[in-house]
Order: C-alpha cells, then structure tokens, then sequence
C-alpha cells in the first residue's frame, strides 16, 4: 500500500450503463474503487458480479439509503485500509468526472483536516431547473443555519483523510439528508470545508436521479424544520397562556409578560439542548439570551399595544400579527450571537 493511497466509495441503487465504466476509470487513474450496492435487487445482481475483478463490492440486501450505503463503505474502509488515505466519494450515475475527483483527493491530501467538496457550476444553462433550484435553496437554508456561505451543498464528490473517516462514519442519516448533516456537523465541530470548482455532466437531464423532491427535500431541510417547530412550541405556550390570563384578568399587557416570561423559557431549553446543540456556557447563553428576550418583549409589547389599543385590532388576532413579525428577528439573533458556531469561511480553490 502506497503512502497515500486513494480511495473511490461509489454507492449504488439500480445503477445504470455508466457505473462499470465509472469503475474502471477511477482503477486506470489509481484510485481504489469501494462499491456500495444499497439493495438494487436481483436485476443488478450480474452487474455488481462484474465489478469484483476491479472493485470491492459490499451488498445491502434491501435498500437502506445513501446515508446507510456511504456509512458502510466507511466502515469497510476502516476496517480493511490502513496508513494515511484519502476517500472520495462519487455518485454511481456518472455525473463526476475522474479528474475532478483526483483534484478533491489532492486538495484532502493537502489539508488532512478539512472536508473538501467538489463544487458545481450551476449558473450554466445545461444544468436541469430542479438542481438549480433545490441547491439553491439548500446553498440557503445552509447559510441561514450555519452562517456560512457554501456554494454547493448537494455535490455528491467530496473528500476527505482517513483522519475524519470514523467522525463522518457516525454521524446519523441514511438517506440524502446524511450529506446535509455532515455539513452541518463540519458547522458544529469546526471542521473547514473547502470548495474545489468541478464540471458535472448531467446525463438525460438527470433522470437516473433516486432523489425524491418532496420527500428528501423534507429530510434535508430538517434542521431548519427543527427550529421551527421549536419556535411553534414556543408559540403555543405563549399564545394559550396569553389568552387564558387575558380572558381571566381582562389585562393584556401584564397577560403579554407572564406569557412571554414563560415561553422565553421553554424556547432556550429547547433551542440549546435540541436545534443549536450549543456548547456555549450555560450562564453566558442564558444572559445574552434572556437579554433577548427582553428586547422581544418591549417590541412586542409596543407592537401589542399599537395595533391592538391604537388601530383597534382584535387582541387575539394583533397578538399573532406580533408573535409572527418577530419570529425572523428572534431567530437570526439567537444564531449569529446566542448559540453561534464560530468556523472560518470555506475556501476555494481557483483552477
């Protein structure tokens, strides 16, 4: 085994005409090929046969996802390499060319402690409407939760030394949304991410795509979901507390405070333990946080009083005007200051 070897992890589902050629490239270029087929069934069975002559072929019986399939072939990898190593990772459908995926490698052999990804142009008129769209959206919601601009959070080529090999092995998700994660894990645990630009040839405008728009849109999306249905909670506790104390007392104001004091609460336990998973100190988070919460609190009490007692609005209905003005502002706040992650600003790599 050289000092440096490279290793191709290829997860496969029903994999089409390209993936034998994909395999046999990455052997004439020097990398070691790992081929994950993630329960393609009987059909593709010959298929993968073929393979062994060149490439390790680990068989899932039944479809687990790509998470599960990638998550395998680390664990195979770690227990059958050894010395220093770098992992690529190429989807099956042929989509990555071979010399772009020696770039990532050489990009991860170089800085041994960052996760590299191999990053698409996609402002080009060839690239489908769908994956323009979900990346960008993604590239989005990433930035919204992380606070870092990442230009391709989709791309399926990414590298990284055998040194990150066990982290990225653990962390959770078996389908799409695992690529998600171990951004957002990179995010949490200082890990730079670098971006190498690369082509992306998009056969039959991705139709051999198993992604499913709707339903891995929602797994990978669910960190922002988390927040959200955290602020909801938040919300449900303030509005019924609200309406409870204003239907007994008849005092909005004071009814406004009680609830707000008590929703507070219930939102910091929720968003550091569970959607920031904050490593802040307890005491500090809590200071900066309750300091927030304050200034929500005169703002929403000014709004409340605005609308309600200046414009005439029904309470009820002005206190959800208010609750949903605030909600962004609470938000970004308790991110980019409260529970913020502090890592440098992924690099690229020019050609």
């Amino acid at each position: 085994m050289t000092a440096h070897q490279w290793i191709a992890l290829i997860p496969a589902y029903e994999p089409g005409p390209e993936l034998p050629e994909l395999v046999h490239q990455a052997r004439r270029a020097g990398l070691e090929p790992v081929v994950v087929d993630d329960g393609s069934g009987e059909a593709w069975r010959e298929v993968f046969a073929q393979l062994r002559s060149t490439a390790a072929v680990i068989t899932h019986e039944q479809n687990r996802g790509k998470g599960r399939a990638i998550k395998t072939g680390l664990a195979y990898i770690r227990e059958n390499f050894a010395g220093s190593y770098v992992v690529v990772t190429l989807d099956a459908d042929g989509q990555h060319r071979i010399e772009d995926a020696l770039r990532v490698c050489q990009a991860a052999q170089e800085q041994p402690d960052a996760l590299i990804l191999g990053s698409r142009i996609l402002n080009r008129e060839d690239v489908p409407r769908r994956s323009r769209f979900g990346n960008t959206v993604t590239r989005r919601v990433y930035r919204l939760v992380t606070g870092l601009p990442v230009q391709d959070t989709q791309t399926g080529l990414r590298a990284f030394s055998f040194q990150l090999l066990r982290e990225f092995e653990h962390i959770a998700g078996e389908r799409y949304e695992y690529e998600m994660r171990v951004l957002l894990h990179c995010a949490r645990r200082h890990i730079p991410i670098r971006e190498v630009p690369i082509r992306t040839i998009y056969i039959d405008n991705n139709a051999a795509s198993h992604f499913s728009t709707v339903r891995d849109s929602c797994r990978v999306y669910g960190e922002i979901l988390k927040f959200s249905a955290s602020s909801f909670t938040g919300f449900l506790v303030d509005y019924g507390l609200f309406s409870l104390l204003v239907s007994l007392t008849g005092r909005m104001i004071a009814a406004n405070v009680c609830a707000r004091a008590v929703s507070a609460s219930v939102n910091f336990t929720i968003n550091r333990t569970l959607v920031f998973k904050s490593k802040e100190k307890l005491l500090k988070a809590a200071l900066q946080y309750f300091a927030l919460a304050a200034a929500i609190l005169l703002a929403n009490t000014l709004l409340l009083r605005l609308l309600a007692e200046g414009l005439g609005l029904n309470r009820y209905l002005a206190k959800l005007a208010v609750e949903l003005a605030m909600f962004s502002v609470n938000y970004l706040v308790q991110r980019k200051v409260i529970f913020r992650r502090t890592q440098a600003r992924p690099q690229r790599q020019t050609r």
